[in-house]
Protein backbone atom coordinates (compact mmCIF):
# COMPACT_ATOMS: atom_id res chain seq x y z
CA UNK A 1 0.00 0.00 0.00
CA UNK A 2 2.97 2.48 0.44
CA UNK A 3 4.54 1.68 -2.39
CA UNK A 4 0.94 2.45 -4.06
CA UNK A 5 0.85 5.66 -2.43
CA UNK A 6 4.54 6.53 -3.47
CA UNK A 7 4.41 5.53 -6.61
CA UNK A 8 0.97 7.85 -7.11
CA UNK A 9 3.06 11.11 -5.93
CA UNK A 10 5.71 10.58 -8.07
CA UNK A 11 3.15 10.11 -10.59
CA UNK A 12 1.28 13.11 -9.45
CA UNK A 13 4.86 15.31 -9.17
CA UNK A 14 5.74 13.99 -12.92
CA UNK A 15 2.11 15.03 -14.60
CA UNK A 16 2.71 18.75 -12.79
CA UNK A 17 6.13 19.49 -13.64
CA UNK A 18 5.37 17.87 -16.99
CA UNK A 19 2.14 21.02 -17.51
CA UNK A 20 4.67 23.56 -16.29
CA UNK A 21 7.37 22.21 -19.54
CA UNK A 22 4.36 21.84 -22.08
CA UNK A 23 2.44 25.11 -20.77
CA UNK A 24 5.49 26.85 -21.21
CA UNK A 25 5.95 25.20 -25.10
CA UNK A 26 2.23 26.13 -25.69
CA UNK A 27 2.96 29.76 -24.68
CA UNK A 28 6.13 29.94 -26.82
CA UNK A 29 3.57 28.07 -29.91
CA UNK A 30 0.54 30.69 -29.59
CA UNK A 31 0.28 32.92 -27.30
CA UNK A 32 3.69 34.67 -27.35
CA UNK A 33 2.56 37.09 -30.65
CA UNK A 34 0.31 38.60 -28.43
CA UNK A 35 0.70 38.23 -24.01
CA UNK A 36 3.76 38.44 -21.43
CA UNK A 37 4.44 36.22 -18.52
CA UNK A 38 4.27 39.38 -16.52
CA UNK A 39 3.96 42.43 -18.79
CA UNK A 40 1.88 43.90 -20.46
CA UNK A 41 2.21 43.54 -24.31
CA UNK A 42 -0.84 43.74 -27.12
CA UNK A 43 -2.59 41.66 -24.52
CA UNK A 44 -2.85 41.84 -20.83
CA UNK A 45 0.10 39.59 -19.23
CA UNK A 46 -0.62 36.21 -17.49
CA UNK A 47 -0.21 37.66 -14.67
CA UNK A 48 -3.00 40.14 -14.73
CA UNK A 49 -5.05 37.43 -15.97
CA UNK A 50 -4.06 34.59 -13.44
CA UNK A 51 -5.22 37.09 -10.87
CA UNK A 52 -8.86 38.17 -12.34
CA UNK A 53 -9.67 34.71 -13.65
CA UNK A 54 -10.42 31.07 -12.99
CA UNK A 55 -8.89 27.87 -14.71
CA UNK A 56 -12.32 27.47 -16.29
CA UNK A 57 -12.38 31.51 -16.95
CA UNK A 58 -8.98 30.94 -18.87
CA UNK A 59 -9.75 27.73 -20.66
CA UNK A 60 -12.90 29.52 -21.95
CA UNK A 61 -11.40 32.39 -23.24
CA UNK A 62 -8.84 30.26 -24.84
CA UNK A 63 -11.45 28.52 -26.56
CA UNK A 64 -14.23 30.51 -26.82
CA UNK A 65 -12.90 33.78 -26.87
CA UNK A 66 -15.91 35.72 -28.47
CA UNK A 67 -18.48 34.67 -26.73
CA UNK A 68 -16.34 34.80 -23.06
CA UNK A 69 -15.69 38.78 -24.07
CA UNK A 70 -19.72 38.98 -23.98
CA UNK A 71 -20.04 37.77 -20.63
CA UNK A 72 -17.15 39.40 -19.28
CA UNK A 73 -19.04 42.68 -21.31
CA UNK A 74 -16.11 43.84 -23.14
CA UNK A 75 -17.02 45.53 -26.06
CA UNK A 76 -14.49 44.17 -28.35
CA UNK A 77 -12.36 40.85 -28.40
CA UNK A 78 -9.09 40.44 -30.65
CA UNK A 79 -8.01 37.51 -29.81
CA UNK A 80 -8.61 34.27 -31.97
CA UNK A 81 -9.52 30.78 -31.41
CA UNK A 82 -7.29 28.99 -30.44
CA UNK A 83 -7.61 25.27 -31.00
CA UNK A 84 -5.76 22.74 -29.03
CA UNK A 85 -5.88 19.72 -27.75
CA UNK A 86 -7.45 18.96 -23.92
CA UNK A 87 -4.04 18.30 -22.88
CA UNK A 88 -2.40 21.60 -23.97
CA UNK A 89 -5.17 23.63 -22.87
CA UNK A 90 -4.58 21.87 -19.58
CA UNK A 91 -1.02 22.78 -19.70
CA UNK A 92 -1.45 26.67 -20.87
CA UNK A 93 -4.02 26.91 -18.07
CA UNK A 94 -1.41 25.78 -15.41
CA UNK A 95 1.15 27.56 -16.82
CA UNK A 96 -1.14 31.52 -16.95
CA UNK A 97 -2.23 30.63 -13.23
CA UNK A 98 1.52 30.03 -12.17
CA UNK A 99 2.01 33.44 -12.65
CA UNK A 100 -0.37 34.13 -9.94
CA UNK A 101 0.90 37.05 -7.73
CA UNK A 102 1.62 35.05 -4.47
CA UNK A 103 3.89 37.40 -1.92
CA UNK A 104 6.12 33.76 -1.43
CA UNK A 105 9.82 33.65 -2.63
CA UNK A 106 9.26 30.11 -3.60
CA UNK A 107 6.87 31.26 -6.51
CA UNK A 108 8.91 34.32 -7.36
CA UNK A 109 12.10 31.81 -8.55
CA UNK A 110 9.16 29.83 -10.56
CA UNK A 111 8.29 32.20 -12.21
CA UNK A 112 11.72 33.40 -13.09
CA UNK A 113 12.34 30.33 -14.41
CA UNK A 114 9.06 30.38 -16.64
CA UNK A 115 10.00 33.48 -18.17
CA UNK A 116 11.14 32.91 -21.97
CA UNK A 117 14.25 34.79 -22.62
CA UNK A 118 14.65 36.43 -26.19
CA UNK A 119 18.20 36.10 -27.05
CA UNK A 120 18.18 38.86 -29.54
CA UNK A 121 15.71 41.63 -28.76
CA UNK A 122 13.39 43.26 -31.33
CA UNK A 123 14.71 45.49 -33.55
CA UNK A 124 13.90 48.64 -32.78
CA UNK A 125 11.59 50.57 -35.48
CA UNK A 126 12.47 54.18 -34.64
CA UNK A 127 15.94 53.19 -34.57
CA UNK A 128 16.08 51.47 -37.92
CA UNK A 129 15.05 53.96 -39.89
CA UNK A 130 17.27 55.61 -42.40
CA UNK A 131 17.91 59.12 -42.15
CA UNK A 132 17.81 61.16 -45.00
Amino acid sequence: MKKMFTSFLLFLLFTLGSHADNGKKVFETYCWGCHHQTAMAFGPSFTTIASKRTAQEIAAMITDPEGVSKVFGYKRNAMPALKLNPEELQAITTYILSFKDVSDEDNASKKEQNKTIIEEPYLNIATAKETH
